[in-house]
């Protein structure tokens, strides 16, 4: 039996081919489950860093772990992205040559693969090699196309159970974005792993701006959106391919770079529009939701939905493609009940209708909420937000409010009263105090809630048991002919009087202001001319811009300027095998740019930064307006100090900052390194502000 890898053998596997020093939340207790034999199934948002969860395992493990994903157009760039990083990667399709498909077949026979993707479809057709060669795990990415229950169902999926009874004793790691807790039981069930342990991490992204407007004339706001977001990445969902035809065709016509994609292309025209995407060739992407799943794109910057999509999951998962490097980003969704009732045709022969339509409706409801949008994508994913988030279209624009504590202590009790096995409407009814034969036949009259909110419209009434949900009082258990629930929270309100607001809902709901920006054209930044460093490694390479490196560790090359290999190597993002192949490429275009000669123009000198400093500039105001990095700014505040000028250098750092940081000194891992620090104080305190508090430090010392 293989000897389970050590914490330390994983945190050196992590940074040798990954670049990371430390692991994202939940990554480690995950896979150190797994490398000690353990099934898993993985909940864990777009972005949040799944695929480590298997890939550093089939590192760790003796073997090779078959991978099962339906993203065949996008097995080749993951592999791609895992050969760039030193890791002996393989795939195994219906599009690949034969002698490529041979050479596969035998590296796997001898034992020369650590894994080897394979779709659904395809693996029946390696049952013979499979017995010959030692399989270290299995993993399931996008596990939801299990279910029948979930928001992408896949048929072939569903013969993957045969899986942990032919490799016994072999660790099984089922993943996916997103998955209610009916579907989270149907994968554990049908995978045969009833009994394997849940990680779930938080669906919270508050970096994404959540904003609902009105389907009227989407044309016209997306191009004004647009107008105000210039040269950034985006992609447009619609529900017909008609409707990405059209727009993109209306884009262009404005000038903008934009592509359509859906089932209906080529496989060749979707693979060019794609890379193309990948690439930042073509920022705009009007697409079906064939398009997104599996991208590695961290610089999206936006997702506008045009339509309605169909469920809270599916929309969770669309918009959770923007703002991946954990920057700022905008989701739009237009919404119609034309729309809603478009969905409704599409769902009506389905065979699980009933439970897909209590979807929709609950997609209608947070469209067309008044209370914090993320609170109610969060509550929905079992988690609970006590305070509103400040970044959604309600948070800008506030409705009025009024003290719904009593109503809602009337419906909790109702809800608790019919022992939570009714659905909205008959709840609505009791309350109401219906005489129908549905609440009669059941003695719904003989409760003590019954009439209790008699005086209450009944649309009235259920917008607010809407709002209830919305809250987070209140959960709505769809596969159980939705019957309502009580939270955790609910307790607070029913036994110890919290307070609860809700929305007046004769208020009007005014669109939320947005921040028009004049288009701006990105200057010959550092950052810039590594994107294009960058872009033309990758064609040189044939792969996508993300497998040479992410924007992130692009961003993180010009705070820390490194300009040896041992300064590369602690870039976010770079691991041995990257600093070998990119490190003279890229350390040539840093050292470059921080020694090219200025053009001889007034003011391009440290004395003007002198002068920007006296004339009440921000740092980033010199920086812009110098086009120089901040770090190169900070620099001329120490020369200048050193040359025997007097800087009030607390125009830019507080005191409580500068002992915050060199208090910090004895407990960094190393005091030598500015990301020490920078990871010490959880990314939060920039590394211009960390050096320039060191500095005064050790000057006032």
């Amino acid at each position: 039996m293989t000897e389970t890898p050590t914490t330390q053998t994983l945190h050196t596997l992590l940074k040798t081919h990954f670049g990371y020093d430390n692991f994202r939340p939940n990554q480690q207790e995950i896979i150190e489950a797994v490398c000690d034999g353990q099934d898993a199934l993985v909940i864990m948002p777009t972005g949040g860093g799944k695929s480590m969860c298997f890939q550093l395992p089939a590192l760790a493990l003796e073997g090779t772990a078959i991978v099962i994903s339906p993203l065949i157009a996008l097995m080749k760039d993951q592999v791609d992205a895992l050969r760039a990083n030193g890791i002996k990667a393989s795939y195994y399709n219906s599009t690949q040559a034969q002698e490529e498909t041979q050479q596969v077949l035998q590296d796997l026979r001898d034992d020369k693969l650590d894994l080897i993707y394979v779709a659904p479809e395809s693996l029946s057709l390696l049952d013979n090699v499979l017995s010959l060669a030692k399989i270290s795990l299995i993993a399931v990415d996008e596990a939801h196309c299990i279910s029948s229950w979930g928001h992408d169902f896949r048929p072939a999926y569903t013969q993957l159970g045969y899986l942990k009874k032919r490799f016994i004793g072999t660790p099984l790691i089922a993943l996916t974005a997103t998955a209610d807790r009916s579907t989270q039981d149907d994968i554990a069930q049908q995978l045969g792993i009833a009994r394997a342990r849940k990680y779930i991490s938080s669906f919270d992204r508050p970096n994404l701006f959540l904003d609902v407007r009105p389907g009227q004339k989407r044309n016209e706001q997306i191009l004004k959106f647009l107008d105000a977001h210039p040269f950034e990445s985006g992609i447009i969902y619609c529900l017909s391919r008609k409707s990405t035809e059209s727009l993109a065709e209306k884009l262009r016509s404005n000038g903008h770079t934009a592509k359509a994609y859906h089932a209906g292309m080529t496989a060749e025209e979707r693979t060019k529009v794609q890379e193309e995407f990948l690439d930042d060739t073509t920022p705009i992407i009007v697409a079906t939701i064939a398009f997104g799943m599996g991208i590695d794109k961290s610089n999206v910057r936006w997702v506008i939905h045009y339509n309605m999509p169909k469920n809270l999951e599916g929309y969770y998962q669309e918009i959770g493609r923007a703002g991946r490097d954990g920057l700022p980003s905008h989701t739009v969704l237009f919404y119609s009940y034309a729309d809603t009732m478009q969905l409704r045709r599409f769902i009506d022969d389905a065979t699980n209708a009933e439970y897909q339509l209590a979807k929709l409706e609950r997609m209608q409801q947070y469209a067309e909420a008044l209370s914090c949008r993320r609170k109610i994508l969060i509550n929905y994913f079992g988690e609970y937000l006590l305070e509103d988030c400040g970044n959604c279209d309600i948070c800008k624009n506030k409705p009025e409010y009024f003290d719904g504590t009593v109503l809602a202590q009337k419906v909790l009790s109702g809800v608790a009263r019919l022992k939570e096995q009714e659905a909205l409407g008959t709840v609505i009814d009791v309350l109401r105090g219906s005489q129908n034969a549905q609440v009669f036949d059941k003695g719904y009259q003989n409760i003590k809630t019954y009439g209790a909110l008699k005086t209450v419209p009944w649309r009235d009434l259920q917008q607010y048991v809407i709002q209830l949900v919305n809250l987070g009082l209140l959960e709505i258990r769809f596969r159980e002919s939705g019957r309502l629930l009580l939270t955790p929270l609910a307790n607070d309100v029913l036994f110890k009087g919290k307070n609860v607001q809700l929305a007046n809902l004769l208020q009007p709901k005014v669109e939320a202001p947005t921040k028009e920006r004049k288009p701006k054209k990105p200057k010959g930044t550092l950052f810039e001319k590594l994107r294009e460093l960058r872009a033309e490694l990758a064609r040189e390479a044939n792969v996508p811009a993300y497998v040479v490196f992410s924007d992130a560790s692009l961003k993180d090359m010009e705070d820390q300027e490194p300009r040896t290999p041992e300064e590369f190597l602690e870039i976010s993002g770079v691991g041995q095998a990257k600093m070998e192949k990119y490190a003279p490429d890229f350390l040539k275009l840093i050292n470059a740019h921080l020694h090219k000669p200025k053009p001889q123009k007034a003011g391009k000198t440290i004395q003007e930064t002198q002068k920007l400093i006296e004339d009440g500039l921000t740092l980033e105001e010199i920086a812009e307006a110098r086009d120089l990095t901040i770090g190169s700014i900070h620099n001329h505040l120490m020369k200048l100090h050193e040359d025997g000028m007097e800087v009030d250098f607390y125009q830019f750092i507080s005191p409580e900052e500068v002992e915050k940081i060199n208090n910090a000194t004895s407990q960094v891992e190393d005091s030598e390194k500015l990301k020490s620090y920078f990871e010490f104080f959880k990314e939060e305190i920039p590394y211009w502000k960390i050096k320039l508090g060191l500095y005064m430090g050790n000057s006032e010392s």
